[in-house]
């Protein structure tokens, strides 16, 4: 596809909108990519985007402004635009950049990208040059393959985001933070988001990082505001509301899901945190 919208040498867009239940039942999924060969000085914004957009340049140089801060950008690199940002770039007027890009979508976005060193403010990274000049062809030939299209595009996405981990990583804890409390602490929250779903304590946490149950409690409160207990609460009531809004499970469907055998129980739980029965949520629901 050829784009009329922008006076560039070479533009070629493929649009894609996942169905509406896989993006719904999916926390990632790729909206459209595309590749362009720009005129020198072709310019874009400032404007807004409803995604998240990242574009890897193969050759030539420009910049990016956001805000008070403008960035020069080369071969090798790459630039994210985040939802809601205000965001200006341009090729430059001797060596126009060439680059291709992907947009994309999802509720787990912030959180992959929270594991590296990109932000809004700091948007410029260097990209693996294995993986960058193939990724326009990749994501073009996995919707060949109908049946498993989104699967493939979301793979695509996965893989990217990976690599962006890797060659772009945020500060660990240590660095941050040299305490050594702080990293218990950290371990502490990773063990509720990955076990919340199950029958947990607070001793068993504390176990598995060899410390006493209080000393690891006075660690959380001391950093959070709040003990571990109402931490791992709070936490499985968000997950909670989120499958009632879906409007497809049942209370004690949803009960099981975030660590409660006793439907009566988590009710009771909900209510408490949300403020309204999870019966509400259900009614309220979008599928409703």
């Amino acid at each position: 596809m050829i784009g009329i919208d922008t006076p560039v040498t070479l533009r070629q867009l493929v649009q894609y909108n996942p169905e509406r239940p896989y993006r719904e039942a999916n926390d990632l999924y790729v909206s459209y990519w595309g590749k362009e060969d720009c005129n020198p000085g072709h310019a874009v914004g400032p404007g807004i985007r409803e995604f998240y957009k990242v574009h890897f340049i193969h050759k030539g140089k420009g910049i990016v402004r956001i805000g008070k801060e403008t960035f020069s950008l080369r071969a090798g690199q790459a630039f994210m635009i985040y939802p809601q940002v205000i965001t200006y770039y341009e090729a430059d007027a001797e060596e126009p950049w060439s680059y291709s890009w992907i947009a994309f979508q999802g509720s787990q976005i912030a959180h992959a990208l929270s594991r590296t060193s990109v932000t809004p403010e700091h948007p410029v990274f260097p990209m693996d040059m294995r993986i960058m000049p193939r990724i326009y062809e990749q994501l073009s030939e996995a919707v060949a393959f109908i049946p498993s299209a989104n699967l493939r595009l979301s793979a695509i996405l996965m893989q990217f985001l990976a690599e962006l981990t890797d060659v772009a990583p945020a500060a660990s804890l240590e660095t941050i933070h040299p305490q050594k409390h702080d990293v218990y602490v950290h371990k502490c929250i990773e063990f509720f988001k990955t076990h919340y779903s199950e029958k947990i304590s607070v001793e068993q946490v504390a176990a598995s990082l060899q410390l006493d149950r209080k000393y690891l409690s006075a660690l959380f409160k001391k950093a959070l505001g709040l003990p571990p207990q109402q931490y791992l609460l709070q936490y499985r009531m968000e997950r909670a509301e989120e499958l009632l809004i879906k409007g497809i499970y049942s209370i004690g469907e949803v009960a099981r899901s975030v660590g409660y055998q006793d439907a009566l129980l988590f009710s009771k739980m909900f209510k408490k945190v949300k403020g309204s029965a999870p019966k509400h949520f259900l009614l309220n629901s979008p599928g409703d």
